[in-house]
């Protein structure tokens, strides 16, 4: 009996959008807008007058749950997901950044940039929820969740202009600022919220059917576009500008960079630009919201009362395939007691901010630390999800050429490893290959590029 009510099993399917993005070449040496993404004022650092982005791709899939190897040892995936005591959480991200223009002009940088969003999410599961709704359930358990419990999905477009200017430079230091202003586009958005349930769960001895009674909480519907319809279908998630221009949002960054001694050139007259021994850089990225509307839009917040004597048989969520069809099931049944109601509603962004450095330590040699740390709360109905990240990264690189090897510690699924390689303006990189391969990471992830600057 395989239930659906929750994210956490579904989105196992939608293996086509398998958070740092790009780890280990955001920080490349080879800077350009892919180092703009994370902070606009990098735009001033650009090795090349102009930089075009032909596409840029990352799909990353975590979990703190299930490591490479369950799967491939051939573990019931859906049993495994909900061992232990500590809340599911389940992250699905893609980013495409399409086609993006950046030019120096003196002092000045500017970008114009697209970029696609994917996002699909299993929040702090409880896992005695977990385990009933999945057959292997048995018995009779207490439910005692203080903290809200969401699925999520969301796909939005942008457009983004950015700006950056030199603020003082001489033969040593060099400082920058830069920002980002985005046009936001939202495509769909679907999301379940159950805050603080309390409640108790039974096996029926008969029929097995379980049960859910003496049941509290509250709860939020939010959907609008093709993710209303079901958040099961991988076609669903393409839907990207479909909502036209809502919403707007903002990127600032600064920048500090101290130079190398320039050398003199081969021929021993021109000097030769030397590169930095240290860069750092701190980026506040994004702050703002965008308005979901649709002909099928609704969000609306309900106490949820299930009593003793009119239990929940979970069985009747067998065919659920959307949000809606929760709603419509648990309002059909009289437990939902609607407190607010609305059409068009607001989504913030995945508020964060990042910093880096980036050190010379000899030759082509060189080491990165990079963090990624949100400022919202993304156990919020109305706030987007990110990952708080850590990223140690070993490089050799060169003007035409770049190895590298990331070391991450991520909030969700732990330590992971990868290895990258930069060829020209190709790239192509992950950063959990390694970990993945010794079959003891709880992430997937793979990114590649092609950029052209000249």
């Amino acid at each position: 009996m395989k239930k659906i009510l929750l994210l956490a099993s579904s989105l196992l399917s939608i293996t086509a959008f398998s958070q740092e993005h790009f780890s280990g070449i955001n920080i490349s040496k080879r800077t350009g807008l892919l180092n703009a993404y994370i902070n606009p004022s990098e735009l001033n650092n650009m090795v090349t007058k102009f930089d075009v982005n032909v596409i840029n791709m990352s799909t990353n899939v975590s979990n703190n749950k299930i490591k490479f190897s369950d799967i491939v040892n051939g573990e019931n995936i859906e049993d495994k997901i909900f061992t232990g005591t500590e809340p599911v959480n389940m992250r699905l991200d893609a980013l495409i950044l399409g086609p993006s223009f950046g030019m120096k002009v003196k002092k000045w940088a500017f970008a114009i940039s697209s970029a696609a969003n994917i996002k699909a999410n299993a929040i702090d599961v409880d896992v005695t929820l977990g385990n009933a709704l999945n057959s292997s359930f048995l018995g009779t358990a207490e439910i005692n969740s203080s903290y809200n419990q969401r699925m999520n999905g969301a796909t939005w477009g942008e457009i983004n202009l950015s700006a950056a200017r030199t603020l003082y430079e001489n033969d040593k230091h060099k400082f920058n600022a830069g920002a980002t202003f985005k046009l936001l586009f939202p495509g769909s958005y679907s999301n379940f919220g159950l805050n603080n349930l309390q409640g108790t769960v039974t096996v029926e001895p008969v029929t097995g059917d379980v049960y859910l009674y003496n049941a509290t909480a509250t709860m939020n519907f939010s959907y609008s576009g093709a993710l209303a319809d079901s958040y099961k279908t991988s076609s669903n998630y393409d839907e990207i500008f479909a909502g036209g221009l809502n919403g707007y949002g903002a990127d600032f960054g600064f920048n500090y960079q101290l130079k190398e001694k320039a050398s003199a050139a081969a021929d021993g007259t021109t000097p030769k630009t030397g590169g930095y021994k240290l860069n750092t850089g701190l980026s506040f990225r994004n702050m703002g919201s965008m308005t979901f509307k649709s002909d099928n839009n609704k969000s609306a917040n309900y106490v949820l009362n299930i009593p003793t004597a009119n239990p929940l048989n979970l069985e009747e969520f067998n065919d659920a395939q959307s949000v809606a069809d929760i709603e419509q099931i648990l309002k059909d049944n009289g437990y939902l007691t609607q407190q607010n109601s609305g059409t068009d509603f607001k989504v913030n962004l995945p508020a964060v901010i990042n910093a880096y450095v980036d050190y010379k330590i000899y030759n082509k040699w060189s080491v990165s630390a990079y963090t990624q740390q949100k400022l919202s709360d993304d156990t919020q109905d109305d706030i987007m999800t990110i990952q708080n990240i850590i990223t140690l990264t070993p490089r050799f690189s060169s003007e035409n050429y770049e190895i590298y090897m990331p070391f991450s510690d991520n909030e969700v699924s732990g330590f992971t490893t990868g290895f990258g390689i930069r060829a020209g303006g190709f790239f192509l990189g992950s950063g959990s290959v390694i970990t993945a391969l010794l079959n003891n990471s709880k992430q997937a992830d793979l990114y590649l590029g092609f950029r052209i600057g000249f």
